[in-house]
Formats: C-alpha cells, structure tokens, sequence
C-alpha cells in the first residue's frame, strides 16, 4: 500500500464574499496549493471536488468539471455531497486512491458560497441535509437540532451555558492571529452569555457563522515526492468513515454521535494510534456543544466529561490537548462543502509549524481532523503525521 502525504494546501479568507463566484473562489485555493506543494498541475491524475448546495445557491449543478477548468486541470473530476462532511469525504477518497496505487496526484478540497443570499434561503438549503420527510416538514432547522442534542447531553450528564460559552470564547481566541479566519475577535464569556437565544439554550455564540470560502489538498504518494523532489513532509496516517440515521427521533441516544464513533474507530485503528497519542486535533464545532461531542467521539474525552474541558483550560491553546487552534467553524468559519479539506489545511499547517499558533503545539507530531455532515449523521475522521 502506498503511503499518502499532504504535499500542498490552500485557502482563501472565510468570510462574507457575495461579489465573487464559486469557480473564482476554488481557483484561488488550488492556486495557493498547488503553490505551496511546488507540483505542476499536467501531474494531477484526478480532482476531488467538495460541495454541498451549489444547486441552490449558484444554480449550478454539475460542478466538478468545472472546478477542474478553473484550477486549470484536465483530468478526471467528481464533485462529492455529504452535507458538512463533503471536503471531508473528497479527501479521504483522495487518500484511499494514492493508497490503492491508482493515483500519483490528487487534488483535494471543496467550495461553498452562500452569504449573497438572505438568512431564510441560506437556512433552508442548510436543512436539506437533515430528513425532509420527517424533520424540515415539522420545521426542524439545524440550530433547533442542535438545541436539542445539547438538552440531551444536559440531562443526561449535566453542563451549563457557561460551559459552551467558554468553547466559543476559546476558538475565537484562536482566530485572531489566523489570517483565513472570518472572525478575529476575541470574545468574553459575559459577552457569550449575554447574547440572544439562537434556539435554547444555544446563544448567537453558540452557532457558526454563513461563510463563502475554499479549501485545497494536494495529495502525493510518497513515491512521487521523492522522484520528484516534492516536500511532502505530513503523512495521512489514518482514515475513517461512519454514518447514522438521519431523523434525530430515529436515534437511539441525542447526547451521543455514533457515526463519528465509528469513523474514530476506523482510523485510529488504520492508523495503528490511540486517542492518547493525539497532541492536537481540529473538529467539527458548528456549534458549540458539536465540539464536546466530538471530544468525546474521539475518545479524548468519557460521556460526560468533554464539557468540561475548554472551561477547565485542557483544550485551549495552551492546554493539554488543544482543539481548534485555527478558530474552528465557529470562529474561522464554515462554508459547508470546503470545511473538511479546511481542516486538513489548517492540520497541516500547524504539523509542519508554519501556522501562527503552531507555537503553541511545537513538539506536536500527530493530528487529528473530525468533519462532521448534518447532525453527525455522517463523519469524517482523518489522522495526520509528521512523516519520519
């Protein structure tokens, strides 16, 4: 099997970016990867292409071949759809085709683009990820759901707003020295606390931001890198996929997210690691109680215990474990189909110790990204090494 690197990456600012396209906004991030991995792009042997509702929101089906044209690519090209979790997927696809041998180059990453629409429209193409039939019918919207999931894990094992507020303050912390991030702000805890109900008892704090905004990878095999001279000096370890069923009232436990168990599980195990040897991870904070539940997908954390952490200080930037050094969806931002290849980005950068917080995780040598598609009824997990 061969063995996969992060020979490049690339981002553009996550923000508010209504004058731009798509297509412009993904040629800026392959642009920057292919930039930074120093790999022409006649080499790239495919394209694989996160998005969630360009359908909707640029009227634009049939998106990958597209994308290939803007970054310049003649190449196969798949746009790939699940949810939250799309760049996710096109890079763990990427992974698995330079393993397999059926690829040198992959080009990785994804795009979305929603801030030229009004919050209602933008709401509504959100919550087709959750179950029409039985969830967006009775008037389910994604903050709802996560209210939700969020009164569970209160009942079931106790926390407080205060808690969740002291994830937010942390990742916008984080955002500040990031020059890709959306939000670079600081924030108090009052100021947390004091901020209007989104849906009880999540605040405005509480819920990512609408965010344009693209990711790229560029994933080599260890055998083009040394032919060809590439650094290529982060290894994708291990990969992982889980799903779980879409309605929330289908589920056996709301405080709980199975899916991104299983997607744990499967790379920790392909990766051949536990969750003690991770030193820093990036994970799927839509929300903030969506970050303690996935401490404690990851095994970080028991049930029950991950709400205490950020509030505690194990996972700010100078903790024990600190997550979401680049703000996060929360404060970076998240434009839905590029967050997982974001995330890979972001990892990369820290590994490789050329991201502005990357002072903080020095001595880091493996990380983990958790990207999450709806309400975690697809996950997304990714190991990442610095290679020997």
């Amino acid at each position: 099997m061969a063995d996969a690197r992060v020979a490049g990456v690339g981002l553009t600012h996550f923000g508010s970016h209504p004058e731009r396209t798509g297509r412009d906004l993904f040629a800026e991030a392959a642009l920057r990867a292919f930039e930074d991995a120093g790999v022409p792009r006649e080499d790239v042997d495919q394209l694989n292409y996160g998005n969630y509702m360009g359908s909707i929101t640029e009227n634009q089906g049939h998106q990958a071949p597209l994308m290939a044209e803007a970054a310049g690519l003649r190449c196969p090209a798949t746009r790939y759809e699940e949810a939250c979790a799309s760049a996710g997927v096109a890079v763990r696809e990427a992974v698995r085709t330079v393993r397999a041998g059926q690829a040198d180059v992959v080009l990785a990453g994804g795009m979305e683009r929603m801030s030229h629409l009004d919050t209602d429209d933008v709401t509504a193409g959100l919550s087709t990820a959750s179950d029409d039939l039985f969830e967006v019918r009775a008037g389910m919207t994604f903050p709802g759901a996560y209210a939700l999931m969020a009164r569970a894990y209160f009942e079931e094992y106790g926390g407080t707003k205060t808690d969740l507020a002291n994830v937010a303050v942390k990742n916008h912390a984080n955002a500040v020295p990031n020059e890709y991030a959306q939000y670079r702000t600081e924030i108090s805890v009052e100021q947390a606390l004091d901020a209007p109900d989104v849906a009880t008892p999540l605040g405005l704090y509480d819920a990512c931001p609408i965010t344009d905004g693209a990711s790229a990878v560029v994933v080599v095999s260890a055998e083009y890198a040394a032919e060809h001279d590439v650094d290529a000096p982060v290894r994708v370890r291990g990969t992982g996929q889980g799903t779980d069923n879409m309605a929330l009232q289908d589920r056996a436990h709301l405080a709980r997210t199975p899916a991104a168990d299983d997607a744990a599980e499967m790379a920790y195990a392909d990766a051949g690691i536990g969750p003690d040897d991770v030193d820093v991870a990036e994970v799927h904070d839509c929300f903030t109680i969506a970050e303690v539940l996935a401490t404690e997908s990851l095994g970080f954390f028991e049930p029950g215990e991950g709400i205490d952490a950020a509030r505690e200080g194990v996972t700010t930037a100078d903790g024990d474990l600190p997550i979401n050094l680049s703000g996060g969806l929360k404060a970076k931002g998240h434009p839905v189909g590029a967050t997982g290849g974001s995330q890979i980005a972001e990892l990369t950068r820290l590994l490789r110790g050329d991201h502005p917080n990357s002072e903080h995780v020095a001595d880091a040598e493996v990380g983990v990204a958790h990207n999450a598609g709806g309400t975690v009824a697809s996950a997304v997990v990714h190991v990442l090494e610095v290679a020997e």
